[in-house]
């Protein structure tokens, strides 16, 4: 039995609703980029995207000693930040199942920034349109063809891993960035709250 089967499982927007009016719902974390959650994100929830979640979680850990809800788009991102929380020692966690997607479907709260265009969507539009463009000049160059070839393999790889290096690259971008997340103002936020 894998890690991910043995751990708890997830919460269905309307159970995470009655959480929240709780008086003491659980901490909310949102791992993807901060120009996503700049977009659309629950209410009280605070911004760790993935790759700082994974670089400070021993920073975060004495943190979060109660219930911890991830949040992400889908919930791809926010269960590799499980099994990255649940390595260091967190208890406690559950995914909101099916991410922001659910949520908004739902009808459940949210507060709105600026539209910007989600990661996976981003990811659509370059590697279709590398596979494309080289589709249509691999009719006049011969072996131009591959690199589409190579994006197609690379896209496999990231449905089989549950990782996308493409989405990884795109991130780092500053459309993506926002507003870097300072982790001090987080775990002061989150100590604040206790």
């Amino acid at each position: 039995m894998t890690n991910s089967a043995s751990r708890a499982a997830g919460l269905t927007p309307s159970t995470l609703q009655q959480l929240i009016q709780d008086e003491r719902g659980p901490r909310l974390l949102d791992v993807r980029t901060p120009g996503e959650f700049r977009t659309s994100h629950i209410p009280g929830a605070y911004n760790v995207p993935l790759h700082t979640l994974r670089e400070h979680r021993a920073e975060l850990l004495a943190h979060l000693d109660e219930d911890v809800v991830l949040i992400c788009r889908s919930g791809a991102r926010a269960a590799q930040a499980e099994q990255a929380l649940a390595e260091a020692g967190l208890p406690n966690l559950r995914v909101l199942d099916g991410g922001m997607m659910a949520w908004e479907a739902a009808g459940a709260p949210v507060n709105r920034g600026p539209e910007r265009w989600d990661m996976e969507r981003q990811v659509r539009l370059i590697a279709g349109s590398v596979v494309l463009i080289t589709g249509v000049v691999g009719l006049l160059v011969p072996g131009v063809h591959l690199i589409g070839t190579a994006i197609g393999a690379g896209l496999t790889y990231a449905a089989l891993s549950n990782t996308c290096a493409m989405g990884m690259l795109l991130a780092k971008l500053p459309y993506n960035r926002g507003p870097r997340t300072d982790i001090r103002a987080v775990v002061a936020s989150l100590r604040d709250q206790s």
